[in-house]
């Protein structure tokens, strides 16, 4: 399979993706750790993550599926929302909860 087609199989196929370095339980960079911290303040704690430090050929998919160069990369409902950044400032705003609570 066509690993951009993959990508879009997982972002629409689960309601909340996190492509990240590591495991929700082991992030191996600072920023999905970040990501995830925010994801389980927020209630989310069984979102499909997805490892592309075992998935190099995802690693670059990915970039080039969301044309955006930097991973955490999270999806909601299959719309691409940002990075650790963005998270953060959507979750002090409050916006990314929102979004959250409408994903059902």
């Amino acid at each position: 399979m066509d690993v951009q087609e993959l990508i879009k199989q997982q972002v629409t196929g689960h309601t909340v993706v996190l492509y990240m370095k590591g495991s929700p339980q082991f992030p191996q960079c600072g920023f999905s750790a970040n990501a995830v911290r925010i994801l389980n303040t927020l209630g989310e704690k069984d979102f499909f993550s997805v490892d592309v430090l075992q998935q190099t050929e995802i690693r670059q998919g990915i970039k080039d599926y969301a044309n955006w160069p930097t991973i955490p990369q999270l999806y909601i409902k299959g719309e691409f929302i940002g990075g650790s950044d963005i998270m953060t400032e959507m979750y002090q705003s409050g916006e990314l909860q929102t979004l959250l609570e409408r994903k059902l």
